[in-house]
Protein backbone atom coordinates (compact mmCIF):
# COMPACT_ATOMS: atom_id res chain seq x y z
CA UNK A 1 0.00 0.00 0.00
CA UNK A 2 1.45 3.30 -1.00
CA UNK A 3 0.01 6.39 1.36
CA UNK A 4 0.66 10.30 0.70
CA UNK A 5 -0.15 11.71 4.37
CA UNK A 6 -0.77 15.51 3.31
CA UNK A 7 -0.17 17.90 6.77
CA UNK A 8 1.57 14.87 8.10
CA UNK A 9 2.03 16.56 12.02
CA UNK A 10 4.30 13.46 13.48
CA UNK A 11 2.88 10.96 11.39
CA UNK A 12 -0.13 9.68 13.69
CA UNK A 13 -1.56 8.57 10.46
CA UNK A 14 0.78 6.25 10.11
CA UNK A 15 0.56 4.93 13.72
CA UNK A 16 -2.71 3.81 13.03
CA UNK A 17 -2.01 2.42 9.78
CA UNK A 18 0.41 0.35 12.09
CA UNK A 19 -1.85 -0.59 14.57
CA UNK A 20 -4.16 -1.92 12.02
CA UNK A 21 -1.35 -4.22 10.39
CA UNK A 22 -0.38 -1.72 7.67
CA UNK A 23 3.41 -1.49 7.57
CA UNK A 24 5.86 0.40 5.41
CA UNK A 25 9.00 -1.20 4.02
CA UNK A 26 9.82 1.10 0.90
CA UNK A 27 10.17 -1.75 -0.86
CA UNK A 28 6.11 -2.15 -2.44
CA UNK A 29 4.61 -0.44 0.72
CA UNK A 30 5.68 3.25 0.97
CA UNK A 31 4.44 6.17 3.60
CA UNK A 32 5.26 9.53 1.89
CA UNK A 33 4.50 12.13 4.21
CA UNK A 34 4.29 15.99 3.18
CA UNK A 35 5.04 18.47 6.02
CA UNK A 36 7.14 21.57 7.14
CA UNK A 37 7.02 21.46 10.67
CA UNK A 38 10.84 20.30 11.32
CA UNK A 39 9.70 19.20 14.69
CA UNK A 40 6.86 17.25 13.54
CA UNK A 41 9.20 15.78 10.77
CA UNK A 42 12.37 14.66 13.52
CA UNK A 43 9.34 12.67 15.46
CA UNK A 44 8.61 11.37 12.63
CA UNK A 45 11.63 10.05 11.16
CA UNK A 46 12.90 8.59 14.87
CA UNK A 47 9.11 6.79 15.12
CA UNK A 48 9.18 5.86 10.78
CA UNK A 49 12.73 5.95 9.65
CA UNK A 50 11.50 4.39 6.49
CA UNK A 51 8.43 7.55 5.87
CA UNK A 52 9.43 10.07 2.42
CA UNK A 53 9.43 13.49 3.59
CA UNK A 54 8.35 15.41 0.72
CA UNK A 55 8.15 18.92 2.46
CA UNK A 56 5.43 21.86 1.54
CA UNK A 57 2.31 20.82 -0.01
CA UNK A 58 2.20 23.28 -2.05
CA UNK A 59 5.31 22.55 -3.96
CA UNK A 60 4.63 19.02 -4.96
CA UNK A 61 4.65 18.14 -8.34
CA UNK A 62 1.13 16.10 -8.87
CA UNK A 63 2.28 15.13 -12.00
CA UNK A 64 5.51 13.45 -10.55
CA UNK A 65 3.48 11.89 -7.77
CA UNK A 66 0.74 10.79 -10.13
CA UNK A 67 3.04 7.86 -11.02
CA UNK A 68 3.93 6.40 -7.67
CA UNK A 69 0.34 4.70 -6.89
CA UNK A 70 -0.60 5.99 -4.44
CA UNK A 71 -3.21 3.60 -2.70
CA UNK A 72 -4.06 5.95 0.55
CA UNK A 73 -4.34 10.02 0.22
CA UNK A 74 -5.26 11.13 4.22
CA UNK A 75 -4.78 14.50 5.49
CA UNK A 76 -6.04 16.90 8.26
CA UNK A 77 -5.43 20.45 6.80
CA UNK A 78 -4.95 23.27 9.22
CA UNK A 79 -7.94 24.18 10.72
CA UNK A 80 -7.18 27.47 12.58
CA UNK A 81 -9.45 29.59 10.66
CA UNK A 82 -12.25 27.12 10.48
CA UNK A 83 -12.07 26.49 14.70
CA UNK A 84 -15.17 27.86 16.39
CA UNK A 85 -12.35 28.51 19.36
CA UNK A 86 -10.38 30.96 16.82
CA UNK A 87 -11.36 34.18 14.79
CA UNK A 88 -13.57 31.82 12.49
CA UNK A 89 -11.75 33.88 9.45
CA UNK A 90 -12.66 30.47 7.03
CA UNK A 91 -11.03 30.63 4.11
CA UNK A 92 -9.15 34.32 4.38
CA UNK A 93 -7.47 32.67 6.26
CA UNK A 94 -4.27 31.45 4.41
CA UNK A 95 -3.68 28.35 6.08
CA UNK A 96 -7.50 27.36 5.61
CA UNK A 97 -6.79 27.79 1.96
CA UNK A 98 -4.09 25.33 1.68
CA UNK A 99 -7.24 22.42 1.64
CA UNK A 100 -7.46 23.25 -2.00
CA UNK A 101 -3.68 21.70 -2.17
CA UNK A 102 -5.17 18.29 -0.68
CA UNK A 103 -7.40 19.09 -3.49
CA UNK A 104 -5.25 19.63 -6.36
CA UNK A 105 -3.11 16.62 -5.55
CA UNK A 106 -6.57 14.14 -5.50
CA UNK A 107 -7.69 15.06 -8.13
CA UNK A 108 -4.49 14.83 -10.58
CA UNK A 109 -3.30 11.52 -8.05
CA UNK A 110 -6.86 9.75 -8.27
CA UNK A 111 -5.57 7.52 -5.13
CA UNK A 112 -8.54 4.43 -4.51
CA UNK A 113 -9.14 6.06 -0.79
CA UNK A 114 -9.09 9.66 0.66
CA UNK A 115 -9.59 10.67 4.15
CA UNK A 116 -9.83 14.33 5.26
CA UNK A 117 -10.22 15.18 8.97
CA UNK A 118 -10.89 18.65 10.70
CA UNK A 119 -12.54 20.55 13.75
CA UNK A 120 -16.49 21.42 13.23
CA UNK A 121 -16.46 24.37 11.71
CA UNK A 122 -19.62 26.95 10.29
CA UNK A 123 -21.88 25.31 7.80
CA UNK A 124 -20.94 27.25 4.94
CA UNK A 125 -17.45 26.03 5.42
CA UNK A 126 -18.68 22.94 5.67
CA UNK A 127 -20.36 22.97 2.56
CA UNK A 128 -17.88 24.33 0.88
CA UNK A 129 -15.32 21.22 1.52
CA UNK A 130 -17.89 18.46 1.18
CA UNK A 131 -18.61 20.00 -2.72
CA UNK A 132 -15.06 19.80 -3.38
CA UNK A 133 -15.00 16.65 -1.70
CA UNK A 134 -17.91 15.10 -3.40
CA UNK A 135 -19.71 13.68 -0.16
CA UNK A 136 -20.71 15.24 3.70
CA UNK A 137 -18.81 14.48 6.53
CA UNK A 138 -19.21 12.08 9.16
CA UNK A 139 -18.98 13.71 12.65
CA UNK A 140 -17.03 12.02 15.29
CA UNK A 141 -16.07 12.73 19.22
CA UNK A 142 -12.96 12.08 19.19
CA UNK A 143 -13.17 10.96 22.89
CA UNK A 144 -14.68 7.48 21.75
CA UNK A 145 -10.72 6.71 20.34
CA UNK A 146 -8.68 8.98 22.46
CA UNK A 147 -8.42 10.92 26.03
CA UNK A 148 -9.75 13.85 24.13
CA UNK A 149 -13.66 15.25 24.50
CA UNK A 150 -12.89 17.23 20.59
CA UNK A 151 -15.56 16.51 17.53
CA UNK A 152 -14.30 16.13 14.33
CA UNK A 153 -15.70 15.99 10.70
CA UNK A 154 -14.16 13.12 8.32
CA UNK A 155 -14.60 13.14 5.18
CA UNK A 156 -13.92 9.71 3.80
CA UNK A 157 -14.67 8.27 0.37
CA UNK A 158 -13.25 5.58 -2.43
CA UNK A 159 -12.40 6.11 -6.17
CA UNK A 160 -15.67 5.67 -8.50
CA UNK A 161 -15.50 4.27 -12.07
CA UNK A 162 -16.42 7.84 -13.45
CA UNK A 163 -13.78 9.67 -11.65
CA UNK A 164 -15.21 10.90 -8.47
CA UNK A 165 -15.41 9.38 -4.69
CA UNK A 166 -17.98 8.45 -2.63
CA UNK A 167 -18.37 7.03 1.09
Amino acid sequence: MNVLSCFDGSSCGQLALQRSGITFDGKGSTYYASEIDKYAIQVTQANFPNTIQLGDITQLDEHEISYWGIDLMMGGSPCQGFSFAGHQLNFDDPRSKLFFEFIRLRDAIKPKYILLENVRMSKQSQDVISEYMGFEPQALNSSKLSAQNRYRLYWWGKLQADGTYKQ
